[in-house]
């Protein structure tokens, strides 16, 4: 099992060959517009039909290309930049790939909220 999960761990930076697009460094152009696109369908396929559970459908990679697209474009109007960089260095630059536009907004929004709350009785 080791053996398998170390395997997988070393794949992924090729699975996921298309360059991340940086929401907060996006210019709008349509070579960026393709980059991201490419970005999204490459990392939805790898983690839907490549990994360890094939949910490999038409119906859910077209849905996850669609939220991911949607969280990029939400991203590129994120306000807090160090939080959103904070998230980006978690969950793009560590050791487990988590860095889907879907999951980088969801934790944005997230960050976001508790920043501004405090521990209280």
């Amino acid at each position: 099992m080791k053996f398998v999960l170390g395997f997988a761990v070393l794949m992924l930076p090729f699975a996921a060959s298309a360059a991340f697009v940086n929401p907060m460094e996006f210019d709008g152009s349509e070579a960026q517009k393709q980059e991201v696109i490419e970005y999204i369908k490459v990392k939805v396929k790898a983690d839907y039909c490549d990994g360890a559970v094939d949910m490999c459908q038409p119906t859910t990679l077209r849905m996850m290309e669609k939220q991911n697209l949607t969280a990029f474009k939400n991203l590129t109007k994120a306000k807090n930049k160090e939080i959103l960089n904070k998230v980006i260095g978690d969950y793009c630059e560590g050791a487990f790939d988590m860095c889907t536009y879907a999951t980088l907004d969801m934790m944005y929004k997230q960050n976001l909220k508790a920043s501004g709350e405090q521990l209280s009785w």
